[in-house]
């Protein structure tokens, strides 16, 4: 038995929670699983785990130990994908983060466009809009909307993004259209305490980008909801672009102050310096790049 096996196994033991439902993922017995890792542990003569008849928990040793075991699986994981791309369909299991609004939208149907053409991939999609850390949670590749400040990680550009401040055409109709960034001071605004600029939204005049300080009775923590009060009439909301096209398009909602919108930023793909470049998750983000050229950050034509 060797000692990459024994770590597999612990490692197995940590994510399924315990020896038994980690001898059901693996088709092993548990006793065999116990006695895979209680050799790890000899061979490094450590105690990894706690063991009681009802819990099982990691000790200090056990937490460094499986975080770094993690690792060296994935990326061992990563070179024998790579070694077999240049003769073999993309295959493994890919994990991947992504903004919730951008992926409950035209992001998740690009993904899911990509595991239909993938039948050796198996997909794990977390939903969410904080930054993961790609390295210690394990991820393949992030999809982030944003300026990338992170010099330890690779991105690839894979389309434009753009805000843009909308309203229904009752609310203009009562509180009028507003012609430069400070006629927002004292319009009814819906605030979006999900985006860093919340109450001072940001504008470029002149080429140089301004905060408006804005007020309103509405704060949500969603751009859906933040388009959703603007429909009902509640004020003006500022909203990527791709929230709302079909509204404006339908004419529910009308862009203003679009010459002062903030120079647009851009969606990246983005994966670790340290972690090789795998068949899978180089194959998903030429998909992305072709699909984006091909419809554009909305889905459509931009």
């Amino acid at each position: 038995m060797d000692t990459l096996t024994r770590m597999k196994t612990f490692v197995e033991v940590v994510e399924a929670g315990g020896f038994s439902a980690a001898a059901r993922k693996m088709g092993r017995s548990k006793a065999l699983i116990s006695k895979y890792v209680r050799e790890l542990e000899d061979e490094l003569g450590a105690r990894l785990l706690n063991r009681t008849t009802r819990t099982l928990s990691l000790t200090e040793v056990g937490q460094s130990y499986a975080r770094d075991a993690t690792e060296i699986l994935q990326r061992i994981e990563d070179l024998q994908s790579s070694v077999g791309d240049a003769h073999a369909a993309p295959r493994g299991r890919l994990k991947v983060s992504a903004p919730r609004t951008f992926g409950d939208g035209e992001l998740g149907r690009a993904i899911m466009e990509f595991v239909v053409s993938e039948p050796e991939i198996s997909l794990e999609l977390h939903l969410e809009d904080r930054f993961v850390d790609l390295v210690d949670e394990g991820f393949d590749v992030a999809i982030r909307i944003s300026t990338l400040t992170d010099s330890s990680l690779i991105a690839r550009r894979l389309a434009s993004f753009r805000i843009a401040v909308v309203a229904s055409p009752e609310v203009l109709a009562e509180h009028g259209t507003p012609e430069q960034p400070e006629d927002m001071i004292g319009k009814p605004c819906i605030l979006d305490s999900n985006v860093a600029y919340r109450s001072n939204w940001p504008f470029m005049v002149d080429g140089e980008k301004i905060s408006v300080p804005v007020k309103g009775r509405v704060e949500v923590d969603s751009p859906n909801a933040a388009r959703l009060a603007a429909m009902a009439g509640l004020g003006f909301a500022i909203v990527p672009h791709l929230v709302v096209k079909d509204d404006i398009e339908a004419g529910r909602l009308a862009v203003v102050l679009e010459p002062f919108e903030p120079a647009s930023s851009a969606i990246h793909a983005v994966y670790p310096h340290r972690r090789h470049l795998s068949g899978k998750v180089r194959s998903f983000i030429d998909f992305l790049v072709k699909w984006f050229d091909k419809n554009g950050p909305h889905g459509g034509n931009c």
